[in-house]
């Protein structure tokens, strides 16, 4: 049999390679960001039918009164809408933002905030595909002069690095907002934090640790989350754990989302006053859904139980 391709020179086989490789990338860029987008239009969507027909609405148990704003446009699940909610009663002074973990853009705390209610922001994010990607993402929906809206370091955040990496990217004082979402030292990466006076602060918890001891990882600044367990049940500090640093630092734990368990809200004491309610922690936790509908949180614990663990 003869093989045509062959006969073609060599040259034009290396265009058609580098051509069709650019155009499926390209290809694939699109289909992902119109899935996107699509998840956003749908949020949106149902916000507004909610609000046109409230009178429709089953009536729901909420343990926070941030639990009745959830909305999810660009957030992994209802954070978009509570943090709208936060800044509509507290009000805003820089808009600027400071995400730990921003990933690749797509679905985080802060892109609802940057790309629609044009604020201004910092991220970190430790992995060099993740951050490639999340470089490209922030470009194409930010192009041009507004690009510079949106700055992002690759490193990996630890408890000694954190305050000289934003002192060294201009980031210091008071700011609007807060977001840590490291998998890992988030405790402790939170308590290391002088350099900036965030408004509020969105802070990942682990449902597995569970509502009744203020138990974080133990600090380890090379922390692999997947090392430690096959599954990733080991990462993070207790929703207790959580609130007692908040305190600590000055601020008012308000509650968590609902949907996924996996975000706690604080607001800084000296505006929330008068402003927004706190809860305790037995008031604001969740699980994490998607857990616990393959295992019970107690069976989670004993999988991960024996690791080093630190009582604050």
């Amino acid at each position: 049999m003869i093989d045509f391709r062959k006969m073609v020179p060599a040259k034009l086989r290396r265009i058609y390679r580098n051509a069709k490789l650019v155009f499926t990338s390209d290809m694939e860029f699109t289909l992902r960001r119109l899935g996107y987008d699509e998840r956003s239009i749908r949020g949106i969507a149902e916000q507004q039918l909610i609000k046109t027909y409230p009178e429709l609405l089953a009536p729901k148990s909420v343990k926070a009164e941030i639990n009745n704003h959830e909305a999810k446009i660009y957030s992994q699940f209802g954070e978009d809408g509570i943090l709208l909610y936060l800044f509509s009663k507290l009000g805003t002074t820089n808009r600027f933002f400071v995400e730990f973990g921003v990933s690749d853009g797509r679905e985080n705390i802060s892109t609802n905030l940057l790309l629609n209610f044009g604020w201004n922001g910092f991220g970190i994010e430790g992995d060099p595909a993740t951050h490639r990607s999340a470089v490209d993402f922030y470009r194409s929906m930010l192009p041009g002069p507004a690009a510079e809206r949106m700055k992002i370091a690759r490193a990996m955040v630890t408890a000694e690095n954190i305050n000289n990496l934003l002192r060294d990217n201009k980031v210091t004082g008071e700011i609007d907002l807060l977001s840590v979402d490291i998998d890992s030292n988030d405790y402790w990466v939170w308590k290391a934090i002088n350099t900036i006076s965030p408004r509020v602060v969105v802070l990942e918890y682990n449902g597995v640790l569970g509502n009744n001891k203020p138990i974080t990882v133990s600090y380890n600044p090379d922390f692999r989350r997947f090392e430690h367990h096959a599954g990733g049940l080991y990462y993070g500090t207790s929703l207790p754990a959580a609130v007692k640093l908040g305190k600590e630092k000055g601020y008012t734990f308000v509650g968590c989302e609902s949907s996924g368990g996996v975000n706690a809200f604080f607001v800084r004491s000296d505006i929330a006053q008068g402003k927004i309610e706190s809860v305790t922690s037995e008031q604001g936790f969740y699980p994490q859904a998607r857990r616990i509908a393959n295992l019970t949180q107690e069976q989670q614990w004993d999988q991960i139980k024996h690791l080093p663990f630190t009582e604050v």
